[in-house]
């Protein structure tokens, strides 16, 4: 056999370069330093807001000079990751977790009760049990939310389409975050006298069936900041926008999958928030259970011009002139 001819000075040294190769896969995998912390970041799924998210956190821990490395997990919208994810974090003593979106926060708060948590892409955290208070957490978890402002979003959805008579919102059912906004919108509507016709689904392999089933009933469709939709927007305006039915999005994010308009979020500037929150725990100049819950105070109308064109909507004058025209 050809190995009988190496070198026993070979063999050793084929087998320390393996050992090292490996050594290395570990490290990158989860990464370990004596002198750097690490801080753990678990993100929900993989979609346009939720990176933002998770870009904005990164540069603002990166802008206060921190020295640290980030262990980055995805559980792409798997609850056993999730929980995997979040188990190891904990073992790992991380001494700070940022968690994305609100089943990772969840997850990660039932994992440990004591490793400080901030969270970020959060609608409400006190609906979703994660503090006491969004005024005053009383827990170690605190955070930046993105509750929308669904009043303003109405409100451009019918400067948009002033004819319509019938709304329809689609999110998944086992999001509380969802559920939350899906309540603000039906109370907005009910002011106008409006109809909602209200819509579920439980993962994205329902949208497009969704979609269909809306057609010729709604006028006007608005999504919430819901993931399952983020991640789905292509395919449930591949349905709206040739049936001439624009969407009104909770968030810029999901104008990139053909949304029409928003008044939204921007999940940099809360990953912004979260990270510097984190960035003050770290130097032991607050706790979690002390920090109030942050908001994005300034919102800007935003309105995809190639997607208004192709349902030949005119955007009004009055309107053009305080929004941001962008394409998509």
């Amino acid at each position: 056999m050809k190995f009988g001819k190496l070198t026993l000075a070979a063999a050793a040294a084929a087998t320390l370069l393996a050992l090292s190769g490996c050594g290395e896969q570990s490290d990158s995998a989860a990464p370990q330093s004596k002198d750097v912390p690490v801080l753990g970041i678990v993100q929900l799924v993989e979609h346009p807001a939720l990176d933002e998210a998770n870009r904005g956190i990164v540069d603002a821990i990166k802008a206060r000079g921190l020295k640290v490395e980030f262990d980055q997990q995805n559980a792409q919208a798997d609850q056993s990751n999730l929980g995997n994810i979040a188990q190891r974090f904990v073992s790992q003593q991380y001494p700070l977790i940022f968690a994305i979106a609100t089943p990772a926060a969840q997850v990660v708060a039932n994992a440990t009760d004591k490793t400080p948590i901030v969270a970020t892409a959060v609608t409400d955290f006190e609906v979703a049990k994660l503090v006491k208070s969004n005024k005053k957490p009383q827990t170690n978890v605190t955070g930046s939310s993105d509750l929308n402002p669904v009043a303003e979003q109405v409100k451009l959805m019918l400067e948009l389409v002033p004819n319509a008579k019938r709304i329809g919102t689609i999110y998944n059912s086992s999001e509380i975050n969802s559920q939350f906004q899906a309540q603000i919108l039906k109370e907005e509507l009910q002011k106008r006298g409006l109809t909602l016709v209200e819509l579920t689904v439980s993962s994205v392999n329902d949208v497009q069936q969704t979609a269909q089933s809306m057609i010729g009933k709604v006028d006007v469709i608005y999504v919430p900041t819901d993931n399952i939709i983020a991640s789905a927007m292509p395919v449930l305006t591949k349905i709206t926008t040739p049936a001439g039915i624009g969407v009104i999005t909770g968030e810029e994010g999901m104008l990139k999958g053909g949304g029409l308009a928003t008044v939204g979020v921007d999940y940099y500037n809360l990953g912004q928030i979260a990270g510097n929150m984190g960035a003050d725990i770290l130097e032991g100049k607050a706790k979690p259970q002390d920090m109030a819950i942050r908001y994005q105070t300034e919102f800007k109308s935003k309105i995809n011009a190639t997607v208004a064109e192709q349902l030949e909507i005119k955007v009004p004058e009055s309107l053009a002139k305080i929004a941001e025209l962008v394409r998509y």
